[in-house]
């Protein structure tokens, strides 16, 4: 290698020398001294040092080889390219090495400094370069150089050259080219069926780089012309993805039909096949397809997915179990899922146990995290759920998504127990990190309004209305405000009607044109629409104004069953309660 370069080693030598020579002639001083009798002595003739006069030639460092290529490695680092071309091309006037004149070329061509990159590459060949790489370093010359000619010459000089590795060094001349349009010109001419090798890698990375250079019909002819030659599974799936590229679902399906037929258990073409099939919504074919022959966490992550599509409980039941017994590595890396199957299923503590077993390097790390701390609050562990997403919020505090979501998941937990303070404090924490997120915005404005905060509740939706003008949501959400607080109800009564006409049948939009009615003092129209909305959906909010209604209309026994209903789907509501407080007292 060119760091054991004759100049670098003969110059280390001789400073050594010198060294010891110093050192020496210091120790004999100190010893002559230590002996001296009191009287002088006669003077003895001085016998000669052969070093004494020996004067070393010490190389400066634009003529130190090693020193070059150590300030080279040094811009290098630095990423310094042009520093590092400059040094490796004055290394390499001063060493033998090929490896050092290989180097400065393929630095030169980097930052298109194409005159040292020819003494380079002259260097290069002189010092016995092999034949394909200095095709190949002359053709990457040539296209930086936009000499088309030229480049043609040296790529069929590489291919013809009979190494074995020439026609990966070909893609990637092609690959890195800086002209991609010329490039591709290059590969249609050069590597045509007559000319690529009997090898199926060749043909299915020629095909590839075709695509990526834009070239889609000739990575087809290419991709058919393998299928054809080879008969394999590899060339056959390759040749179905680029028909399915092209359109053609048909000939992609009957393709990979061959692949499989070849290796019927090869877990990439079953997926690849029943994701073509549940594309074209035959989803049941595909399950029956993966059901059989063997089993991964990707191939069970698939089936669960068809499963959930077609709201087939048993069949998520069955995959359930099933997984459970699967081998240990593909249940550790289906943790999360299993989680999944078993929250599906309302089994919560094994979900939970699940979600405490996938790995902190897992991509669904996070997302077990979450659903853990939901769990914990569903069985009534609210300290235990906040902690955990405290914790989420501190591990992903660099990552913006993450933090959004452990806030938003803390704030509707918040919200859900009637801690308003706590959860507006964590919308808005949310909001320093995504400011005016209209989910958050919305989620916030809900907060105020539960609160009684009216004013803060209309400034976010009217906010959010500026940032997305007509959304139905926000309309319905700031109409409803208002007619609850049983303000400007002209402008609710717009709002609301434009989300009613987005969405005619919704019934949370119905529930509030319906409580409109009401506070305008339409209690018939109140009744009927409230109760179309109850009856659309049982929910508890509906059903206490359905009752609040009922029971100004003088129909308290009406009203009362519509609150013993309200009671038995949610018998901690505050809503209920504070009506019955108010209607009486």
């Amino acid at each position: 290698m060119w760091m054991g370069s004759s100049v670098g080693s003969g110059a280390g030598k001789f400073k050594q020398l010198r060294h010891f020579t110093a050192v020496a002639l210091l120790a004999l001083g100190l010893c002559a001294c230590a002996v001296a009798p009191s009287r002088s002595a006669p003077k003895a003739a001085r016998t000669p040092q052969p070093l004494a006069h020996l004067v070393v030639a010490t190389p400066d460092a634009d003529h130190d080889a090693l020193a070059q290529l150590l300030a080279g490695e040094m811009a290098l680092g630095q990423t310094d390219l042009k520093a590092a071309s400059d040094h490796f091309s004055k290394a390499m006037l001063l060493s033998n090495d090929p490896d050092v004149a290989e180097r400065a070329a393929t630095l030169a061509i980097a930052v298109h400094d194409h005159d040292a990159a020819r003494r380079a590459l002259d260097r290069w060949q002189a010092l016995g370069a092999k034949p394909a790489a200095m095709a190949q370093a002359r053709a990457e010359l040539a296209l930086d150089r936009g000499d088309a000619d030229e480049a043609r010459h040296q790529l069929e000089q590489l291919i013809g050259s009979g190494d074995k590795d020439a026609w990966r060094q070909f893609g990637r001349v092609l690959l890195t080219a800086r002209d991609q349009a010329q490039a591709a010109r290059l590969l249609e001419a050069l590597a045509t069926p007559d000319r690529l090798p009997g090898d199926a890698q060749a043909w299915l990375a020629m095909s590839e780089l075709g695509d990526k250079l834009g070239r889609h019909a000739y990575a087809m002819q290419i991709a058919d012309a393998a299928a054809q030659r080879f008969k394999s599974a590899e060339t056959y799936a390759w040749a179905a993805q680029m028909k399915f590229k092209d359109g053609d679902r048909q000939g992609a399906r009957a393709l990979l039909q061959k692949a499989l037929a070849r290796q019927p258990k090869n877990t990439h073409l079953r997926q690849a096949y029943a994701g073509m099939l549940s594309e074209e919504g035959n989803y049941a074919a595909a399950a029956r397809l993966l059901e059989h022959g063997p089993q991964n966490a990707d191939i069970y992550a698939m089936r669960a997915g068809l499963a959930a599509h077609n709201k087939d409980e048993k069949a998520l039941s069955a995959l359930y179990l099933e997984l459970q017994k699967a081998a240990p590595d593909v249940r550790e890396h289906s943790a999360y899922l299993l989680g999944q199957l078993a929250e599906m299923q309302h089994r919560n503590a094994e979900a939970l146990a699940w979600y405490n077993q996938v790995g902190d390097s897992d991509e669904h790390a996070f997302d077990a995290d979450l659903r853990s701390a939901l769990i914990l609050h569903e069985q009534g562990k609210r300290a235990d759920a906040h902690r955990l997403l405290e914790q989420l919020q501190l591990d992903y505090l660099d990552q913006p998504a993450q933090l959004r979501q452990a806030w938003q998941a803390d704030a509707e937990l918040y919200l859900r127990e009637q801690q308003y303070a706590k959860a507006e404090k964590a919308f808005s924490r949310a909001l320093q990190v995504v400011p005016d997120d209209p989910g958050l915005l919305y989620s916030r404005g809900l907060t105020y309004a539960e609160a009684g905060q009216v004013d803060l509740a209309v400034k976010d939706f009217e906010h959010l209305l500026k940032i997305k003008p007509g959304d139905v949501d926000a309309s319905n959400a700031l109409g409803f405000t208002l007619a609850d607080a049983n303000r400007d109800l002209p402008e609710a009564e717009r709002l609301i009607h434009a989300a009613r006409v987005a969405k005619p049948d919704d019934p949370a939009i119905a529930d509030s044109w319906g409580w409109l009615q009401y506070r305008m003092g339409h209690l018939d129209q109140a009744a009927k629409i409230l109760r179309g909305a109850w009856v659309a959906r049982k929910d508890a909010d509906v059903g206490v104004h359905l009752g609040e209604v009922l029971w100004k209309q003088g129909r308290r026994k009406d009203a009362q069953q519509v609150f013993d209903e309200v009671r038995k789907l949610d018998p901690h509501s505050s809503s209920l309660q504070d009506t019955l407080r108010r209607l009486r007292p």
